[in-house]
């Protein structure tokens, strides 16, 4: 979310665990950032496990209803712009999306600088 901030966008949020997605929805978000739902899948601190999901039996769709009666296993965050939709796994993924270029410089939590004091994006190990 700092990143969104830092272009001068505010960010709609929407907590998933409160609101989950209907079937419809996380469908068209998996196809509009051209993933499989395996992928989406979150395992620590989920039901993942529990539930045998790593199991290549199951498929997409019970993947999905899976996701769906467990919002918990849907990784995040999943971010919506104009320029596309994407997992922002990293967080510094979401730059690539984002409409508005960053105002400024811009460090993670662990200390990480990922834009400079021009807004630019900061290359890997930079």
């Amino acid at each position: 979310m700092g990143l969104i901030r830092n272009s001068g966008a505010e960010p709609r949020i929407i907590e998933y665990l409160k609101t989950p997605p209907t079937q419809v929805e996380l469908v068209v978000l998996l196809k509009l950032m051209g993933m499989a739902p395996r992928a989406l899948l979150r395992e620590k601190g989920t039901p993942f496990h529990d539930l045998g999901l790593g199991d290549p039996k199951w498929s997409d769709d019970e993947l999905i209803d899976a996701m769906i009666v467990h919002p918990i296993l849907i990784n995040r965050p999943i971010v919506v712009t104009p320029l596309g939709v994407k997992l922002c796994r990293p967080s510094e993924a979401v730059l690539d999306i984002l409409v508005d270029r960053q105002r400024g410089v811009f460090t993670k939590e662990d200390g990480e600088k990922v834009v400079d004091e021009f807004g630019n994006r900061v290359p890997l190990g930079g």
